[in-house]
């Protein structure tokens, strides 16, 4: 039995796709499943993003996490990508310069803004984890790189039994027009080393698109500051067993301004992520 299973407080502890649309008008399709899904994505892989219908954003409390440090220039196209029926945005900033709060507040009237705690990617998301109040917690880039109108792509995954929804750029619908060839042997190599360690099955390790339902936030909770944080969250999903369900994404360039990821000094510390993992209790 696995530890999800162990500490769960009732048989099944996250609701079942046909008990959340037990209620819902018929045209919100209750009898999707992850197959139906799989199917649709390959069919038109490139197509318009939207293939499931937003009203499935609906069905359950969306809070969506956007950590920021200067991003108003990028802010306005990813707002632009948001589908309207999400619950809550979490804007959660590093003490931003450049107006990104004042920016966003304009963009999404009804938003959270937090300030982060400490340092790092790793450190916001954490801080924009805890203040969610939502069913289901959506991680996303505020650089405009990860696309906000593939959400119901994750929220359709998750209502169709799974507890952690993974982005990737390497299956079938998926791709990236930013990674370097450099950072794809990296990505490559270190989720073969995880996948063989946790009996996981990624195939993109080094990705911060994902999904997962707020009562799995206990299991995954992340401890760090930097961009390994993506690699701990999933090692700790394997770890927990969790339900674990790889979505298609296609990864953008960054709209404006330039990335702090280095993959030399970045790789380095996903690999000290992966051996602290490992040993620890």
């Amino acid at each position: 039995m696995s530890q999800f299973e162990q500490r769960s407080q009732s048989p099944r502890l996250l609701p079942r796709v046909e008990e959340i649309t037990a209620h819902a008008p018929p045209d919100r399709n209750a009898n999707l499943t992850l197959e139906d899904l799989e199917i649709e994505l390959v069919r038109n892989p490139l197509a318009e993003v939207r293939v499931i219908p937003d009203p499935i954003v609906s069905m359950v409390r969306v809070s969506v996490v956007i950590p920021t440090l200067n991003e108003a220039d990028n802010l306005p196209h990813v707002f632009e990508r948001m589908p309207r029926e999400v619950f809550e945005v979490i804007l959660a900033d590093g003490n931003s310069t450049d107006g990104t709060v004042e920016i966003a507040k304009q963009l999404w009237p009804h938003l959270t803004v937090i300030t982060q705690t400490g340092k790092g990617k790793g450190n916001a998301l954490t801080c924009g984890f805890w203040a969610a109040t939502g069913d289901v917690i959506v991680m996303l880039d505020g650089d405009g790189s990860t696309d906000p109108a593939e959400i119901p792509r994750f929220v359709a995954a998750l209502l169709a039994g799974a507890d952690f929804a993974k982005g990737s750029r390497f299956i079938a619908g998926g791709g990236s027009a930013d990674i370097t060839t450099i950072r794809r042997i990296g990505n490559w190599g270190l989720a073969k080393v995880v996948n063989c360690i946790w009996g996981a099955q990624y195939s993109d390790l080094c990705y911060g698109y994902n999904a997962f339902w707020r009562r799995c936030l206990p299991f995954i909770n992340p401890d760090c500051e930097g961009f390994e944080v993506e690699t701990l969250i999933n090692i700790r999903a394997a770890r927990a067993g969790l339900q674990i369900h790889e979505v298609p994404s296609f990864e953008h360039d960054r709209r404006h301004g330039s990335s702090n990821l280095d993959a030399r000094r970045d790789g380095m510390r996903v690999l000290r992520t992966i051996l602290s993992e490992r040993v620890r209790p």
